[in-house]
């Protein structure tokens, strides 16, 4: 994809962001306390990421000097590295071709809405100095703001792939948001999703629909595709089946939603044909703690 549709995607993102009260992201980074989900302070300890530079101080190892820095001044400098216990949030936009869809109800499709969810958040992690992950991507987490259009890249890059995560081992204290539709059997995703939160990872889970997913408002004659493959669904009267699909679809969103408390993670419902911000709002309530305090 070209480099000009990442920057782009990424704009947008950024776009969303400026909707949400700046009060939250600059209270909780002058707090120095939970930034985003239930992890410690973002400071010095046992890590492989660089932090800062301080002056040596009585104490200190000698291991810890950083020599190269030193010698570049009349100061002697310690290398900190981020305390470990610092949180990584890792995202999750669901590629699957059943996201492309997009009725005539909806000014998105899914993918569009899931990437435009899932990079706000990262502006939002980004600008609150945390690390920022994907499952899948072939680069490491940041909190550098290029992290961002990297994310883009990546997720515009991914289309047409998995419609669950892969398995991946990620670190504790971890927090992990999964933006896709879903529709797989409650068995399979919970096949996908129990062992990251086996790790101790913090999840929380939003299932995209769009309205026509919803409301079946199709009548007469209507045949339906499978967007996976050549099955096909021819309806003499589409109308008559919105009963019944109504409560299948129920049924299974409940199960969804059944899961993911058995999980201890959160559940979150977003439509396309409504605005991205409310759904950004509680996402962010939800990952800094807001909803429970």
């Amino acid at each position: 994809m070209p480099q000009d549709s990442a920057l782009a995607l990424a704009g947008r993102a950024a776009t969303q962001v400026q909707a949400l009260p700046p009060l939250l992201v600059e209270a909780e980074r002058i707090a120095a306390t939970v930034i985003l989900g239930e992890h410690g302070h973002k400071r010095a300890g046992p890590g492989e990421s660089f932090w800062q530079y301080r002056p040596y101080s009585f104490g200190d190892s000698t291991q810890r000097i950083d020599w190269h820095k030193s010698a570049r001044s009349d100061r002697v400098f310690i290398r900190e590295n981020e305390w470990e216990a610092a949180n990584t949030l890792w995202l999750w936009a669901s590629p699957a071709v059943s996201m492309s869809f997009r009725s005539h109800l909806a000014p998105v499709s899914k993918l569009e809405r899931a990437r435009l969810l899932a990079l706000a958040l990262a502006s939002l992690a980004l600008r609150a100095q945390e690390r920022v992950g994907a499952f899948g991507a072939p680069f490491a987490p940041d909190h550098a703001r290029a992290q961002l259009v990297r994310l883009a890249d990546w997720m515009v890059g991914a289309a047409g792939g998995a419609g669950l995560p892969a398995p991946q081992r990620l670190p504790r204290f971890a927090s992990a948001v999964l933006i896709g539709d879903f529709l797989d059997p409650v068995t399979t995703i919970a096949e996908a999703l129990a062992p990251i939160a086996e790790a101790g990872v913090k999840g929380h889970v939003v299932q995209i629909a769009d309205p026509a997913e919803e409301t079946l408002p199709y009548e007469g004659r209507t045949e339906f595709h499978d967007m996976t493959g050549p099955v096909t669904f021819l309806s003499a009267r589409a109308e008559t089946l919105r009963g019944a699909y109504a409560e299948r679809l129920a049924a299974h969103r409940a199960d969804l939603a059944g899961l993911c408390r058995r999980l201890g993670w959160s559940f979150l419902v977003h439509r396309t044909d409504q605005a991205p911000a409310p759904a950004l709002l509680a996402l962010h309530a939800l990952i800094s703690g807001e909803a429970t305090r």
